[in-house]
């Protein structure tokens, strides 16, 4: 996977390789965190959903962690975690294992996970002298981006929403176990797509240019 940012709205992705799309085994994650920039904030919660090859939830993991700096309000009522919540919840250090082990081989899927989740993660395994983990990573933004390039638009979670009818009145939005459901069935609209026209391979040699989700001013 390599990643190129080539301004503050876009982005080029090439060298994935996945075959066997619909035989494959998945782990869909999302994480909470202190703020929106992956350089400087913590993260506050780590969900996770593994599914086998027929995107049926074999288990799921749900954690809150503790940051290193505090949570602002704002991100307090959009996220409902609060700092009293995570003042006894665990270090990422101390919780790391266990992520990795639920992870195991399985393929990563996130939602715009290439420019927050990722780059989120790499800088607290940094931070934190973790291990990264090692897992192959599928976005669906880039994975609707490949099957689409014809449509322009930025594919947000609530663009996939609409464009493939996804039932979300039952999901809590942003919480880390709940985005995940919903990635998940986002998710699995893709891979029906993906059947239906008879592609069984991801291969991005050529860049796919994706455009970044525009977040909202944190006042």
């Amino acid at each position: 996977m390599k990643i190129v940012n080539i301004s503050e709205n876009e982005y080029s992705l090439t060298d994935i390789n996945i075959k066997d799309i619909h035989r494959q085994k998945y782990c869909v994650f999302d994480l909470e965190a202190t703020g929106p920039n992956e350089d400087e904030d913590n993260i506050t919660q780590i969900g996770a959903i593994l599914i086998d090859s027929l995107g049926r939830i074999e288990k799921t993991f749900d954690t809150l962690i503790r940051p290193l700096k505090p949570i602002p309000d704002i991100i307090e009522r959009l996220t409902g975690i609060s700092n009293r919540d995570t003042e006894k919840a665990p270090m990422l250090s101390e919780i790391y294992e266990d992520v990795s082990h639920f992870c195991q081989d399985a393929i990563l899927v996130t939602q715009a996970g290439y420019e927050y989740d990722w780059p989120l993660l790499v800088n607290e395994c940094r931070r934190n002298a973790l291990p990264m983990l090692t897992n192959q990573l599928l976005d669906t933004k880039a994975l609707f981006t490949y099957l689409h390039p014809e449509i322009n638009d930025i594919i947000s979670t609530n663009f996939l929403i609409k464009h493939y009818t996804i039932e979300d009145s039952d999901i809590r939005r942003h919480s880390a176990i709940g985005d995940c459901e919903l990635i998940r069935r986002i998710f699995l609209e893709l891979l029906k797509e993906y059947r239906i026209n008879e592609i069984d391979e991801i291969n991005i040699e050529k860049p796919i240019i994706i455009k970044k989700v525009k977040l909202q001013k944190i006042l």
